[in-house]
């Protein structure tokens, strides 16, 4: 059965724009990686109330909703209190999960924090998701729908994962990931190239391309960055060589339109592609800069 999923990403550190949001991009990166179907992001911030609120409305719009952050032991890391209560289950301490926490802290020479133990307790039927590289455990839970007052989706299961990126990532790698691929929540496999391009407005862009854009499967859409503009061309097929199979063909065509205006893809910088062609024709060069404060330099 296939399925949508939404990324739900906790902390008011997010808000404020203390940190990057850099979480929800690599899930986004990993779920398209899996051909999971992914249709919205969300942030909240510590606030209990508004978390339960979100948890109930995303309950009601997706197969799985996968959240990071808010796991930790102290006051304002609300996620797995908030998760129980917004689908009515009591929180039960998981003893086995306590003496883990507890064993790995003194492993590291530190003292064990009574507040640790708040990690230990999780919505009752719940399977914990192991945290192989931090203390702070997720969980996987597929509420029961018949004992819920609003409506939910079909199989909805929520994953919980820390916000520490290391945490997080190794967390997904270990069983996140095989348990997308055993659930059977793909629709295919997506492949995508971001195409880059120099001295040409992104308006202009788009009505050389507007026959591509109006595609669906490849489908291309325009993105304006600094001092360039992007074209995304994302394609879904059964397997990851039908995906990008069908890439070729309309990168090939968006190529030709543009000519020496597209520069690379993906990764490429302008700058590393004026030296890769330098080094070609076995070319130097040097940069004598002053107002621009050495910025040149730096790119190249």
């Amino acid at each position: 059965m296939s399925g949508s999923a939404e990324i739900l990403c906790v902390g008011t550190e997010l808000l404020l724009g203390n940190i990057t949001n850099g979480n929800a991009r690599w899930i986004a990166e990993q779920l398209a990686a899996l051909g999971i179907a992914h249709h919205r992001q969300a942030v909240v911030g510590d606030n209990r109330e508004r978390l339960i609120a979100e948890l109930r409305a995303a309950a009601g719009r997706c197969r799985v909703l996968i959240t990071t952050g808010g796991l930790g032991p102290t006051p304002d890391d609300l996620t797995t209190e908030a998760i129980a209560a917004a689908f009515g289950a009591e929180l039960e301490e998981r003893p086995e999960i306590w003496a883990e926490i507890q064993a790995r802290i003194s492993a590291r020479g530190r003292p064990v924090a009574a507040s640790n133990r708040r990690q230990a307790f999780l919505p009752r039927g719940a399977a914990m998701l192991p945290n192989p590289t931090g203390t702070a455990p997720g969980i996987i839970w597929t509420p029961d729908p018949a004992a819920l007052p609003f409506p939910v989706q079909p199989g909805f299961t929520v994953l919980t994962f820390p916000g520490v990126p290391s945490e997080m990532r190794a967390m997904w790698q270990a069983t996140a990931a095989p348990w997308f691929q055993a659930a059977g929540l793909a629709d295919g496999v997506f492949a995508s190239r971001m195409l880059r391009f120099w001295g040409v407005a992104e308006s202009s862009l788009a009505e050389r391309m507007a026959d591509l854009l109006e595609g669906s499967n490849p489908t291309v859409a325009p993105y304006a960055g600094a001092g360039e503009v992007k074209l995304r061309i994302t394609a879904r097929g059964a397997t990851a060589l039908e995906a990008e199979a069908l890439l070729g063909p309309v990168e090939a065509e968006i190529r030709s339109r543009a000519g020496s205006s597209c520069f690379g893809a993906d990764d490429d910088s302008l700058a590393a592609v004026v030296l890769q062609q330098l080094r070609d024709r076995h070319q130097t060069l040097a940069v004598a800069e002053s107002c621009t404060g050495g910025g040149l330099g730096a790119s190249l």
